[in-house]
């Protein structure tokens, strides 16, 4: 017998940053801030992501990219490892992500990447808890209310 079956999940998208709460706001703005630091020379994107713990700490992070691809790190996992070093006993409940071109924020939203994507199921695994995803663009922005939901049939 063969199955067919449907994977989906549910997210909100909004136009403008206004329209966040304070606490996702701040969280997207701390991302966007963090992508201007970012070492980007080869791809000229930069991306900046921010964490936000359990107990309201901001950790950031960025891309760093390095001549030998794949050696450098996406700010996804720049900040959660950062986070984790940091504050290992304070576990991630949210994580913004911005990326900067040469002609500003992005239009649309980007996400992250798989390996990115299974680092933050494998934070969620540990702390048993749900990370909200809060991807930023110019024209819109998208919060995910736990990564799992990037990376099904996990």
């Amino acid at each position: 017998m063969i199955l067919k079956n449907n994977i989906s999940f549910t997210y909100k998208e909004f136009d403008k940053d206004e329209e966040l709460d304070n606490s996702d706001r701040e969280l997207l703005i701390a991302a966007k801030e963090a992508a201007l630091h970012a070492y980007a020379p080869y791809s000229h994107f930069n991306v900046g992501a921010a964490v936000r713990l359990e107990s309201g700490n901001v950790v950031l992070g960025t891309n760093v990219e390095n001549a030998a691809f794949p050696s450098g790190i996406c700010a996804e996992r720049s900040a959660l490892s950062n986070a984790s070093c940091n504050f290992p006993d304070d576990n991630p409940v949210a994580l913004a992500i911005a990326a900067i071109t040469s002609e500003g924020l992005t239009a649309d939203p980007v996400s992250p990447c798989g390996n990115c994507r299974q680092v933050i199921a494998e934070e969620e695994s540990r702390s048993g808890k749900g990370i909200r995803i809060i991807l930023g663009g110019k024209n819109k922005i998208r919060v995910i209310e736990k990564g799992g939901d990037l990376l099904p049939l996990q």
